[in-house]
């Protein structure tokens, strides 16, 4: 099987491990939270440790569809991931997982009472309009940073 993510949206997951994790309620209307905990378990998985998201793990347990989106704040490219999640205990997740979070948030681990694993449907890589008109990653990159500095 070919890897869904490229390199690119590997490098963007791990440096921004933060992702945007969209639900679905059981009324049908949206529910987006943020997950802080985010590895990337291989090229066609990633996945986050539950440590307060009872309802991000009630809607999923319900509908297990769920799109993330993580940002490159300073080159202003995001990685739009859809996919199936799987809700699992860590004793029970295989090793390839377990080592994943042990590796990345091992701190984290006691607070964890679950992984949830994506295994990805589409993944996308998402540019800001600025490259289309001719800016740069680095004129994109060096122009935030100015603008973090100031502030």
């Amino acid at each position: 099987m070919t890897d869904m993510l490229t390199p690119e949206m590997t490098r963007i997951i791990r440096t921004y491990t933060a992702g945007m994790v969209a639900t679905v309620n059981p009324d049908g209307s949206p529910a987006v939270s943020p997950k802080g905990t985010f590895v990337v378990v291989d090229g066609n998985r990633i996945g986050f440790g539950n440590i307060r998201s009872p309802g991000t793990l009630a809607n999923l347990q319900r509908n297990a569809n769920v799109e993330v989106c993580f940002l490159d704040v300073l080159t202003r490219k995001s990685v739009r991931i859809a996919g199936t999640a799987e809700i699992m205990e860590f004793a029970t997740a295989d090793q390839d997982i377990r080592s994943c979070f042990q590796d990345v948030w091992s701190e984290y681990l006691p607070h964890m009472t679950e992984l949830v694993v994506i295994t990805i449907n589409s993944a996308g890589l998402i540019l800001s309009p600025a490259y289309d008109v001719g800016y740069t990653e680095e004129d994109l990159a060096s122009s935030y940073r100015s603008k973090l500095a100031s502030t």
